[in-house]
C-alpha cells in the first residue's frame, strides 16, 4: 500500500493517492498531497477550491457538482483545471482529503 509521510505521520493511500483515512487531514496533509499530484504550492484560489469542495463533502458526504464549484467558488471551469490539472474530481478531491469521487465534481 503507498504511503505518504507528512511531518511525523504516516498517512495510507490508495492505488490513486488518495489518503485512506479523511480525519487525519490538515493543512500540511493538503501541501503534501498537492505536490504529489504536480502543485508545488497552494495559493489563495487552491485553498479557495479546497475548502469549500472539503466543507461541501463534511456536509453533504458527497462532493459538490463542478457548476455549484464554479458558482460559489467564482472561478470558471478552466482556472479550476489550471489549478488542478488531474481535474477537480481527482485533483482538488484528492488535496481536499477526500475519498476518491465517482462522478460528481
Amino acid at each position: 500500500m503507498p504511503q505518504l509521510k507528512v511531518g511525523e505521520t504516516m498517512l495510507d493511500l490508495n492505488e490513486e493517492g488518495f489518503i485512506l483515512e479523511p480525519s487525519l487531514w490538515n493543512d500540511a496533509v493538503a501541501a503534501a498531497l498537492a505536490v504529489t499530484d504536480g502543485v508545488a504550492e497552494l495559493s489563495s484560489k487552491h485553498w479557495k477550491v479546497v475548502r469549500y469542495v472539503r466543507a461541501h463533502y463534511v456536509e453533504f458526504d458527497v462532493p459538490p457538482l463542478i457548476r455549484k464549484l464554479c458558482k460559489q467558488t467564482g472561478l470558471q471551469l478552466k482556472e479550476i483545471y489550471e489549478l488542478f490539472p488531474s481535474g477537480p474530481a481527482k485533483g482538488a478531491c484528492k488535496v481536499a482529503g477526500l475519498p476518491n469521487a465517482k462522478g460528481c465534481v
